[in-house]
Order: C-alpha cells, then sequence, then structure tokens
C-alpha cells in the first residue's frame, strides 16, 4: 500500500516538472561578434548567430515567442530598406542569412555593414506586419560556445563557420579547421557545453578526380534515410555527400558517401528539405545552376561516386526555371520557402510556394 501511494505521488510530481527553457544559464549583457553569417533557431526562440572571425557560435534569446499564424513576405527593395535603417547605401551592406522564426514567424536577417575589416555585423527583424527592425546586442541574454582549432589562414577564416543548423537539442556548425582534414563537422550540446575538435570529413569529388579533405561543406540539412539520421551536405562544384550522424565524434574522420554530382563551376547556398504530396525533395539553391530540385525518392539505392564524373550523376534533379538569382533560400513553413533575390540595390524578399 505504502509503495502505491509513493508511486502514484512520484507519477503526480512528474507531471508536474516542467523543463527548463533553453535561455537557462544565460549571461546577461553585451553580447560582442566579430562577424554575424549563418543564422538558425532554436526552441524558446533563441537565435544562433555564426561569428566566423570570432570563430564562435552565440545564442540570443530574442524574446519572441508569442506565436503567429503562417503568412506570406513579400518586400521588394529589401536591401535598401535595410541600408535606409542602418543609415547607409545599399552598396554598403551585406545580407549573409536570412531565418524565419518558427515561433512567431519573424523573418531575422544577418548583415554585414560596411567595407572589409570595418564592417559591422548587425541583426535585424522583419515582423509579419513588415516593420524592419534592428535587435539590439547590447543589453541581452546569451551564451557563447567558442570553437577549438578555426583556420590559421586569414583568407580561410570566412569559412571557419559556412552553415549552422539545430537539431535534436544540438547545435552542428559545418566549417574549416586547422586540423589535417580541415573540412569540420561540430556537435555541440544546447545549453552549450564546450565545443570538441569536431569531426573531420573525406569526400569524393567527381568531377575533380580525387578525394577532398579541405573542401567546406557550403550548406545541409538532416535528413532521415531508412531509420538512420544523416546530413546531407552540399559542396563547391557540386557533390552532394550522405554523413551518418552517428559518427560526428571528436576527431573522428569520416569519409562521407557522394550520391550525387550536379555539375562543375557551382557553389550550393542553400538546401531545404521538404514534403510534397507524400514525395521527398530537396530544393537547393546555387550560385551558378539556378535553383534545383531534387527527388529523394530510393535515395538509399544510389550507388556511392568514387570515380570521375565529366557532368551529373546520381539523384536526379530538375531546374526551376522561374527562379533567378535566388541569394538565400529557407524554410518559412511546410507549404512555403522564403527566398531572398535580385542583384545588389534590387533584392527582394518573398515567399514561394515549394515547387
Amino acid at each position: 500500500m505504502k509503495l502505491s501511494r509513493l508511486l502514484t505521488l512520484f507519477v503526480l510530481i512528474s507531471a508536474l516538472v516542467v523543463a527548463a527553457p533553453a535561455t537557462t544559464g544565460m549571461t546577461t549583457g553585451k553580447v560582442d561578434v566579430k562577424s554575424a553569417g549563418p543564422l538558425a533557431f532554436g526552441p524558446d526562440g533563441v537565435l544562433f548567430i555564426g561569428d566566423s572571425l570570432g570563430a564562435k557560435v552565440v545564442a540570443i534569446d530574442t524574446g519572441d515567442t508569442k506565436a503567429g499564424a503562417p503568412a506570406s513576405v513579400n518586400v521588394q527593395g529589401i536591401d535598401g530598406k535595410i541600408a535606409a535603417a542602418l543609415g547607409t547605401a545599399a552598396d554598403q551592406i551585406s545580407i549573409r542569412d536570412v531565418v524565419t522564426n518558427p515561433i512567431s514567424k519573424n523573418v531575422y536577417i544577418s548583415v554585414s555593414r560596411g567595407k572589409a575589416g570595418e564592417a559591422k555585423a548587425v541583426i535585424l527583424k522583419l515582423d509579419t506586419a513588415g516593420k524592419l527592425s534592428e535587435v539590439s546586442l547590447d543589453n541581452v541574454k546569451y551564451a557563447v560556445a567558442e570553437l577549438p582549432n578555426p583556420p590559421a589562414q586569414s583568407n580561410q577564416k570566412t569559412n571557419t563557420i559556412t552553415q549552422v543548423r539545430f537539431v535534436d537539442g544540438k547545435v552542428l556548425v559545418a566549417g574549416l579547421s586547422n586540423e589535417e582534414f580541415s573540412s569540420n563537422m561540430k556537435v555541440i550540446p544546447f545549453p552549450f557545453a564546450p565545443a570538441d575538435r569536431g569531426a573531420l570529413i573525406e569526400m569524393y569529388h567527381g568531377s575533380h578526380a580525387r578525394y577532398e579533405t579541405n573542401s567546406p561543406i557550403r550548406t545541409f540539412v538532416p535528413y532521415t534515410i531508412g531509420k538512420e539520421q544523416f546530413i546531407l551536405a552540399a559542396y563547391t562544384c557540386t557533390p552532394l555527400v550522405k554523413i551518418p550522424v552517428s559518427q560526428l565524434k571528436s576527431g573522428a574522420k569520416i569519409q562521407g558517401t557522394t550520391i550525387a554530382e550536379m555539375g562543375a563551376g557551382n557553389q550550393p547556398l542553400d538546401m531545404v528539405a521538404y514534403k510534397k504530396n507524400g514525395h521527398e525533395y530537396i530544393l537547393m539553391a546555387n550560385s551558378s545552376h539556378g535553383v534545383t530540385k531534387l527527388d529523394m525518392a530510393n535515395v538509399d539505392t544510389y550507388k556511392p561516386i568514387t570515380t570521375p564524373i565529366s557532368d551529373v550523376a546520381g539523384v536526379p534533379f530538375t531546374t526551376i526555371s522561374e527562379l533567378k538569382n535566388v541569394k538565400h533560400l529557407q524554410a518559412y513553413d511546410d507549404q512555403q520557402a522564403l527566398v531572398l533575390s535580385g542583384s545588389s540595390g534590387a533584392m527582394d524578399l518573398r515567399t514561394i510556394a515549394l515547387p
């Protein structure tokens, strides 16, 4: 009888326990960032900022946790509007990344204001009413994960962080290090624990006819194949590589499996994985090849590419001809993608239906 009462009490107490918010343990103060590049959202309105020049990932509490209904975005000349808000000209800013807060549906934008060594990192918020405002970093709750072994060469420092994603309670950070295999993927628990060396990644580049360890992952998405969790990573010129998440251990040397070659002379920019009408696809923005749609049906059946490729091979894809000059591509909701397109002084930010 006593045991039964104790078990009942334990169940009641357990039911009352609420998980601590993601902002628990954060410091309040001024955030020191040397650059603001890749962005990602985690739980409870936490925004992750990749600071390549500072070799760290910063998590800030945006306080932006009021649920917003999915809508649409259509801002013409967004770079001009950002420049005006920052008191400068459009050719004096560079938009580094855009990301949607999945709770509020507000859009966050990382910007570099100024040129070269004098550029200032800025984070902006575009709310669902179309209002643009700067996110203050002067007095905010934040946490920092310092990245060990960043690239030593000054011309590689901007590639310390090429992509950040929040996956299953962890922050995945792709980029370069000064390790033997400089292509690197770090998996950092959140709330932050000290970042380790990360996994060292090698892949076969069909159009270059060789294995490579010094080319950074440019963009990636988490993806489940069968019952196993992978990341699908895209590299310049343009191999698509699958890497098991279970192998992403500190100091591990991993050989990724190349499952597609999508053409030379191209840099992948962003990827979105989605489902439509019961089928799975990946949408990829590219510097030279436009926006491509990969058909992920039977992705587990494609043989690894381990020999030279002169054209394209592996996972089939089509080009979305109506999407031109796309610079950034992110998920907005289950049916829409957020697209930044155009050229300097005439860039538009809008949502599109996932094709």
